[in-house]
């Protein structure tokens, strides 16, 4: 029986670096050789046991055959005979189809070494046409090694899955989980370009492919369309370290635009609510965590009210707090302003502007929150009329806090 470290952990170390998670794979092993050893048997469709104290995984070698449409169109075969190079055939890309043997030693027979150091994601082999989970993946990584280049060989493989139906065999589930992984990337941009230079883009989320090409308002920079302005957005939420509820609403506040008839361009009139019906869509279809769904729905609706924030009477900006519903969900409120922020600074020439709204609304949201709202409800013999008399009280302390120094 012999242990490799294989995969992700090894690419990282000859990349320099660090290390999250280490996997291996056994050759020459049983099932029950393992479990004699006192390894933990945890895999479902093939034997993967936890080392008995360090608990990480190690997966016997194995070999794969297609066997059907989609990412679970597999049959797997893992058995002693099973040799090293057998298993790193059925991985992705040559830099994830490395191992390391305990001495130091690499085997590396598809040459992934070579394309560490050329910067290159290159498929192993033909097999890869065979998962369509793949077609993400290779997305994900190139906004991950941001200095990558994806071999064009490669980019013709993904293009004609796409064109074979695989990408319309992905389940919701994992789309969303790769998808996800993407977005926390680097350069996330490079992953929705890819997908879009693919065709994949267009048969996972259309919504998003559709604006590219789509101009946006005639005092933006013409060069800029909508899809290159969300782009820019989403990676300027990367620089900013936010976490994934903001970098998928800023993926996703725009989709309207998409929907804009071409008479009434470069202007767009109501797309916050195409917007809106939109992300309701794209959410439901992907089976999107509610954390993130809600944030984007609430950016989609408001990311033009903010954006005008300081032309907005006392008014209206109590009644944009309350139907954002700051006052229950101030750190939500906090990430509606993050995302309109990349919003505004998605541009070109506009990138270190200040946006001039979010102080205000949280000027006027401290200002709400210090009211006595028990006294005034203590204060009205009707309870019917709480709601207004409460309203009115934070309107005249927005108003208050908002006014300019004398």
């Amino acid at each position: 029986m012999q242990i490799f470290t294989v995969g992700g952990a090894v690419r990282d170390e000859l990349l320099g670096l660090p290390v999250q998670d280490r996997d291996y794979v056994v050759v020459g092993a049983t099932p029950e050789e393992m479990l004699a050893r006192g390894f933990k048997p945890v895999g479902k469709d093939f034997p993967v046991f936890l080392h008995p104290k360090t608990h990480e995984e190690h997966a016997l070698a194995r070999t794969e055959r297609k066997t059907g449409q989609g990412y679970q169109g597999f049959s797997f075969h893992a058995a002693p005979e099973v040799g090293l190079e057998e298993d790193l055939a059925r991985r992705d890309l040559t830099i994830n189809a490395i191992a390391r043997a305990d001495d130091g030693s690499l085997t590396d027979p598809f040459h992934g070494v070579a394309d560490i150091e050329a910067r290159v994601l290159r498929h192993v082999g033909p097999a890869f046409i065979e998962d369509p989970v793949r077609i993400l993946r290779v997305a994900r990584f190139a906004a991950r090694f941001t200095d990558f280049s994806v071999a064009p060989e490669t980019v013709e493989l993904m293009r004609q899955m796409v064109v074979r139906g695989e990408a319309d065999h992905l389940v919701a589930e994992r789309v969303w989980q790769e998808l996800a992984k993407g977005l926390m990337e680097a350069k996330p941009s490079r992953m929705i370009y890819m997908l879009r230079e693919c065709g994949a883009l267009a048969r996972l989320l259309p919504e998003l492919d559709r604006l590219f090409g789509v101009p946006q308002r005639a005092d933006f920079h013409p060069e800029i369309d909508t899809g290159v302005h969300v782009m820019m957005a989403l990676d300027h939420s990367a620089q900013q370290g936010y976490g994934l509820p903001v970098r998928f609403a800023v993926l996703l506040h725009d989709l309207g635009k998409g929907l804009t008839p071409a008479t009434e361009l470069p202007r767009h009139v109501g797309h916050e609510a195409r917007s809106v019906m939109l992300v309701e869509e794209l959410c439901a279809r992907l089976r999107t965590p509610a954390g993130c769904r809600d944030l984007a729905l609430l950016v989609a609706r408001h990311h033009g009210d903010i954006r005008r924030g300081p032309e907005m009477s006392a008014a209206t900006v109590t009644k944009l707090l309350e139907n954002a519903d700051a006052l229950r969900r101030p750190h939500r409120f906090r990430q509606l302003l993050d995302a309109c922020a990349c919003d505004f600074h998605g541009r070109l020439g506009w990138e270190d502007k200040p946006i001039p709204s979010p102080e205000l609304f949280l000027i006027a949201l401290d200002a709400i929150r210090a009211i006595d709202a028990a006294a005034i409800a203590r204060s009205c013999k009707d309870a019917s009329q709480i709601p207004q008399r409460l309203y009115d009280a934070r309107v005249v302390a927005v108003k208050k806090a908002l006014a300019p120094p004398d």
